[in-house]
Order: structure tokens, then sequence, then C-alpha cells
């Protein structure tokens, strides 16, 4: 590595995006005091009085590292809101068009009325009561009376909590407005048991009210409470919005896929908001503790024009970043947690286009680098990893990307700055690494998965503006297009054991399980267990696609030739296909290829974690 990349240098090298130089560390060394001292120090005395002093401290509230992201999150829950409102229209444009002729719509009607010949009395004031926890005035009430008691309790206060609700029952009551106003659906012609209102049968309004009020209850009481009866609550909360729509169905006021629909609107307003606004989120987070601190502090020391020199720690510690992925208010947090562990005079590098990693990785270990932290997705992290294998320094894992499996198969946070600071505070740990190659692409390292066929074709469909925009769904729309495609031929060689010859959608490699959205493809895979593992899947019919859409949420196993998902595990693979398949390394598409061959590597990589994973 070149003298640019030398640490004692981070503090007057600035790397120019994409150029190659190096990026000033945070010029804040040591560790941070929890205490709160009078600012009266001799770096502010000296910087008040000193006619040297260029400027005054620049206010740390202007400072990037004290953003919690709120406009970019803002941002994108309005663009995803956009898109809740445009698929619902579509739905129901849908029901009212081509789909009114088709079964199940045209079964609607004798579902309404087979509930209007069942109606009682007892029936009639029951439904009554359900039907009132969904209207208007009592969803509304209560979300406020809900926020009140979350910002007042003096106990709490939950800021974060409140918003949640509050936003999320108001995005699904915006997004039901527009519905109605874009979809015209009469309502079902049966005696109806509530006035009928002007608004239009699609979707049931008190149905989406209540699964955004009911159910963001039973989400901040899985989440937020620790007690045995929380479970309990949080299915009954979870049961008042499936309730609601069976009233307002018994009562002759919507069609079943009506309140399908007010579901699917409360439901997708709580996931649009929930990820904007509660903890674990990527959208926006929050800043580092006492990053107030360091932030005045830094500022008071820089306008004395001179440094303190507090005990800090020598490791010679380089940051890798993806530019891509990690914007200026996320470098700014990661450089205050690491001046609060005692890294202040950490080194930043971009990579580039040219280097995703590997490169800089390489000249960083050649200039003596005792920790490397990567800051980026789960291609960055495979290319510093290749370079890292069998070296034994230790890896500081900090997820920016949009899969970021390998952290979250380590049950790492999903917060930059607290990803990092639980790599710093951790112990080093050795996972195995994957070892592939193929017919096009020379062997290379991977943390997580490779594969060929309907994944790879995903990866490849999913452009980076819709992951920027939609995270990981944005794979789910890319591979619904991949279902056309025809199942491939391949052989497998296990072990040096005997050919096995099979169909399939997709084939994994894996060395971790599990992947976005709590789905686990290859539920036995673990990184420190000394095998790969190898899933085939062949889901044919309504019931293989069952079967495996079982697998991935975990509900089922599949073994054997023949079945919907077919799993091995190994030291070495070779798979042939029969013609060329789309194939991916750690969700990177690697071209279209007729062979790849897969090893495993025990304990090659060594990772920084928390005590508590061991």
């Amino acid at each position: 590595m070149d003298a640019t990349v030398s640490t004692r240098e981070a503090g007057e090298t600035r790397e120019a995006g994409g150029t190659g130089e190096a990026e000033p560390a945070h010029r804040t060394r040591g560790p941070l005091r929890t205490s709160k001292p009078p600012r009266t120090t001799e770096a502010t005395e000296a910087a008040a009085t000193s006619g040297t002093a260029r400027t005054a401290p620049p206010r740390p509230g202007r400072s990037p590292a004290l953003s919690t992201g709120a406009a970019r999150a803002a941002a994108r829950v309005g663009a995803f809101a956009v898109c809740q409102a445009a698929l619902m229209v579509g739905a129901g444009l849908l029901l009212t068009g081509p789909a009114r002729e088709l079964w199940p719509v045209t079964a609607e009607v004798s579902a309404v009325e087979a509930l209007e010949d069942a109606r009682t009395s007892t029936l009639d004031a029951l439904s009554t009561a359900v039907s009132a926890l969904g209207d208007t005035t009592t969803v509304v009430g209560l979300t406020f009376l809900v926020c009140l008691a979350l910002v007042l309790a003096p106990r709490l206060p939950r800021w974060r909590e409140a918003v949640f609700l509050a936003a999320a029952v108001s995005l699904q009551a915006a997004v039901f407005v527009l519905i109605t106003a874009c979809v015209d659906r009469t309502r079902p012609d049966v005696e109806r048991l509530d006035a009928s209102p002007p608004t239009s049968s699609y979707t049931s309004g008190h149905t989406g009210a209540a699964t955004a009020l009911y159910a963001g209850l039973a989400v901040l009481v899985l989440s937020r409470v620790r007690a045995p009866w929380r479970k309990p609550v949080a299915a009954l909360l979870l049961l008042v919005p499936l309730l609601v729509g069976l009233a307002r169905l018994y009562r002759g006021m919507h069609h079943p896929t009506d309140v399908a629909g007010g579901l699917a609107n409360g439901a997708l307003s709580l996931f649009v908001v929930g990820r904007a606004v509660l903890d674990g989120h990527t959208w926006a987070a929050r800043p580092p503790a006492d990053a107030v601190d360091i932030a005045v502090d830094a500022a008071a020391l820089d306008a004395a024009g001179r440094r303190s020199a507090p005990a800090r720690k020598h490791a010679t510690v380089i940051v890798i970043v993806n530019p891509t992925v990690t914007d200026t208010a996320t470098r700014e947090r990661l450089r205050l947690v690491l001046a609060q562990h005692g890294y202040g005079e950490a080194l930043f590098v971009e990579t580039t286009v040219q280097d995703p990693g590997g490169g800089r990785t390489a000249e960083a270990l050649r200039a003596g680098a005792e920790l490397v932290v990567v800051c980026g997705g789960d291609g960055t992290v495979r290319a510093v990893a290749d370079a890292l294998a069998g070296t034994g320094v230790p890896l500081v894992l900090v997820p920016c990307g949009t899969g970021n499996l390998l952290v979250r198969n380590l049950d790492l946070p999903l917060s930059p700055a607290e990803a990092l600071a639980a790599g710093l505070t951790g112990e080093p740990r050795a996972l195995d690494l994957g070892r592939i190659e193929g017919d096009g692409f020379p062997a290379v390292h991977f943390t997580a998965m490779a594969g060929a066929g309907l994944d790879a074709a995903m990866l490849e469909a999913t452009s980076d503006r819709a992951k920027a925009a939609l995270g990981w769904p944005a794979y789910v729309l890319a591979g619904v297009k991949g279902l056309r495609a025809p199942r491939m031929r391949l052989t497998v060689r296990l072990d040096g054991g005997p050919e096995l010859h099979r169909t399939a959608r997709m084939v994994l490699v894996a060395n971790v399980g599990a992947v976005q959205a709590g789905a686990a493809p290859v539920p036995a895979a673990r990184p420190d267990d000394g095998v790969l593992d190898l899933a085939v899947f062949d889901p044919r019919g309504v019931g293989g696609w069952l079967r495996a859409a079982g697998v991935l949420l975990g509900r089922g196993r599949g073994a054997g030739e023949g079945r919907a998902v077919e799993f091995h595990t190994f030291r070495r693979a070779e798979l042939s296909f029969a013609r060329p398949q789309p194939r991916e390394v750690d969700g990177d598409p690697a071209g279209p290829g007729l062979r790849l061959a897969a090893e495993v590597r025990p304990g090659a990589l060594t990772v920084m974690l928390p005590a508590r994973e061991r």
C-alpha cells in the first residue's frame, strides 16, 4: 500500500469519490465520556481567546452525524405509499374489470347471501359491536389515546412507537380515500344493516383501519413487551381485524375481496411506516450514544487549532466503504462510534467499480492493518472476505446494503452504528468460507450463498435503482418474471461420489441458511459447521410450490429425489448444466455458464462477534 493508505496520514489526506485517495479520519481521538462535564475546557478557552482561531465552533446540530435520516426515511415512505396506492387501485380495477366474471369473484354474491340467510338478532347485535371497533370515531379515538399514553407515560416515553401507530393509521386512511375515488364498486345487492356511505365498496375502510390500529398494537406488544402474556394479547389484537371484516360481510356492506383489500391496505401501511420508524430498520437510524458530546468536543478542539491526546487504541484500523450504499451521514455516525471506542485514526477507503474492495483490503494488509471494517452489502463483504481468507485478521461487519445475509444469519444489528459498536466490543470467531469457480469466472470466496437458475436470474433482473428504492422486495418483484423460465437439467457430484441427475428451477450452494423476510431456503446451513449445503429446488404444480414455500418459511423439509426441495451437505461439489444457466455469487451475477465447482474452507474468515454469540 502506498503512503496515502497509511493511518498516520489519515487526518491529512482526503478521498475524492472513486479516485482511490484516502479520506480523513475523525479528528476526535480516544474514548467518549459518558458524563456531561462543563464545556469550559482548555481547548475551548484557547479558541475563545486566541487570535489565530479561524472560525467559531460549528453547531453540532448541523452535523450529518447527528442526523436521524428522517428526511430520507420520509422520502422512502412517500415513494412506498405511492406504490401501495397504485397496487391497491390496480387490484380494484382488476376486480371491477377483467376479473369480475372469473371465480372467485363470481362466487362472492353467494357468500354474502349465505351470511344474510344466517342472520339472527343475537348475531346482529354482536356484529354491531364488532363492526364498531373499526369505525372511524373508534379508531381515531383509540389511536389518539394510545399515542398520548406512549408519549406521556412517566416510565416510557416512546415517541417512535407513537409516530409508528399514528402514521400507519393515517397512511391507511389516505390510501383508502384515494382508492375509493379511483375504483367505483357497488355494494352487495342484499339487505344492509348499516347506512350505505358514499364511498365505494372496495376496499373495506373499517377493516383497513382496524388492521392498522390493532395489528399495529400487536407489533408494539410483541416487539416492546417482554412479559409472558404478550403473545396471547398480540394474538387477540390480530384477531380483531379479522372479526371486523367478518362483521362487515355479515352486515352486507362489502364483498369478501373488499375485506381482503382492507386487510392488505392496513398491513402494507404498517410495513411501510414500521420500516421507516421502528428500531432495527434501515431507513433511519439513531445517532450513537453521546454523539453530541463528541461533536462538541471535536468542534472545540478544531477551533483551538490543536488536538487533545487522551488514551487511544493503537490497532491499525482500515474501513472499507462502498460509497453507493453508505451516505455521508452514515459515515459520520461510524466515525463517531470509532472515536467512542478509541479508534479515532481509522482510515476510510472507498471501493470503486474496478475494485469492489478486495484490492484495497490487500493493500491494507500489506501496510499492516490489524482490523478491517467493511461497510457495504453482500458483494462488498464477499470481496473483502476474499482478500482476508486465511489471514486471521479480524473483520467487523457493518450492514449498509440490501441483503446483508451474513449479518442477518449472525444475528447482528442491522443498524450500521450499532453493528459497528457490537463488532468493536466483540471477540474474534472463525467462520467458514465457500470457494467457488466456474467457466467464465475465476475461483473466488463467498460468505453466504451462490447458485444458478431462478435466484440468479432474479438478481440479474433487479436494477440498482429498484434496490435503492424498494430494498429487498425489489428481488421478489423481479423473481416473478423468472417463473416462466424452463427447468434446468443438471448433474451433481458430491465429494467424489456417484453422479446425481436432476431437474430444477434453481440450485443454491449455501454457507448460511436464512435470507430476507425470515425465509430460510437452506435451513440447516451454518457458517461454522465445516461443511456447505446444497439445495435443489424443483417444485411441480400447486402442491410442489406450496411445499417449497413451506421450506422457505421453516415449516417443512424436502428430502430425496422427486421432492420439491432436496438437501445435501458436502465438502466439495461439482455441478454441470445441460445448457448455460444464469449464476450468482453472494448476490452478484456471475454470468451464464455450464459449470460450478464449490468447496468449503473451514474457519478461513475471522469475524468480530459479541461474546454472547460464542
